[in-house]
């Protein structure tokens, strides 16, 4: 399968659809998160009271960052080009999934996605599990291989990985997981020139 034959799109979004502005590292440092730790396995970890607090910190925090998102070169390009030749279109995020519309809003591309093909870290598994991919895959009636997951991090090709589906890595000049990327593209541009019919 090439690219340019893909009709089922997955993608990432902090980092993917638009630029990464998330400073993980201060986000630890606020909530008490060793450095090495994921942020999300750690909340998922501690009491429930002290999850929670946690948890709405994290969403106001966000909330602010998604008020604020700006588009990553070339993505709105793609989604749009992608929507108007009726592919399907979905995004799986580990931020909250109304913070992933208030974002799809505020870069102008809540209409290319259906509210329901938008998962967030409440609706699925966190990345790097397959869960939210395989979630997609039943509700749109597809094989995961029929699929693409696009990103711009391990646990996104991790996750399309262990789907089954294929995998783009983008917004990275070089790629250092070429065992887990089918393909990679600098940007969103450039993944946009990649989909063109050979002519």
């Amino acid at each position: 399968m090439s690219l340019a034959d893909v009709r089922h799109w997955v993608f990432d979004m902090d980092g993917t659809l638009t630029v990464a502005v998330h400073d993980f590292a201060a986000i630890r440092v606020a909530l008490e998160i060793p450095p090495e730790d994921d942020i999300l396995t750690h909340l998922a970890a501690l009491p429930a009271e002290v999850a929670a607090a946690k948890h709405a910190w994290l969403l106001e925090h966000e909330r602010e960052l998604a008020q604020g998102s700006v588009a990553a070169e070339g993505a709105v390009e793609l989604v749009r080009e992608l929507a108007g030749r009726g592919d399907r279109l979905g995004v799986l995020t580990r931020n909250a999934r109304e913070l992933a519309h208030i974002t799809l809003e505020a870069i102008g591309l809540a209409d290319c996605f259906a509210v329901e093909d938008v998962l967030g870290r409440d609706d699925a598994p966190p990345k790097p599990d397959p869960g939210g991919l395989l979630k997609l895959a039943a509700a749109w009636d597809v094989a995961p291989s029929e699929m693409v997951m696009v990103g711009d991090y391990r646990f996104d090709l991790d996750c399309g990985r262990a789907a089954g589906a294929r995998t783009v890595l983008v917004n990275l000049p070089e790629n250092p997981w070429p065992e887990l990327a089918d393909w990679h593209a600098e940007d969103c541009a450039v993944l946009r020139r990649m989909i063109q019919p050979i002519r």
